[in-house]
């Protein structure tokens, strides 16, 4: 399951935005006012947004709990169980991409493989690689290697494209 929630999840949200529904999510990013003069209705969009990522992520949640077995407000709301933890995967990786938190998790598990075993030292090696990222980096991992080569996985931007024939 938890596989499953892993690999569907970031091929939700391609799916997601690169569907007309996606365009109008863009709409409403760039101007609310303009959007509806394009025909986007946007309360129903955002309110189908939301009722997708509380299903995904209740799905999540409850992921995490059947694999924690017991259900309690610390292990709910722990700052060293997600909270810290997801915002050094999103800042190493990437904000605002698909492949930076891919990425960034694949960089958390291997310095927490290599340096759990330095006790707190871990968590301050940790944080002081999330602010080098963001004073060299800001983009994180993902965003330098995607302007240095000019790619991406998962392209969700729209370019125009004009034909000189």
């Amino acid at each position: 399951m938890a596989l499953a929630l892993a690999a569907g999840t970031p091929l939700l949200v391609y799916l997601v935005l690169r569907s007309r529904y996606g365009l109008a999510l863009f709409a409403i990013r760039d101007s609310e006012a303009t959007d509806e003069s394009a025909g986007v209705d946007g309360f129903r969009t955002k309110l189908g947004v939301y009722v997708l990522v509380a299903a995904a992520t209740g799905m999540i949640g409850a992921l995490i709990y059947l694999q924690k077995a017991r259900i309690s407000p610390d292990a709910a709301f722990s700052v060293l169980d997600w909270s810290a933890y997801v915002i050094f995967i999103v800042v190493i990786g990437g904000v605002g991409t698909i492949e930076g938190p891919i990425i960034g998790v694949i960089v958390f598990y291997a310095l927490q493989h290599y340096l759990a075993d330095f006790g707190t030292w871990y968590l301050i090696l940790l944080e002081a690689l999330a602010i080098v990222s963001m004073l060299f980096a800001p983009q994180g991992i993902w965003g330098c290697v995607a302007q240095r080569y000019r790619t991406a996985l998962f392209a969700v931007r729209r370019m125009l494209v004009r034909s000189y024939e």
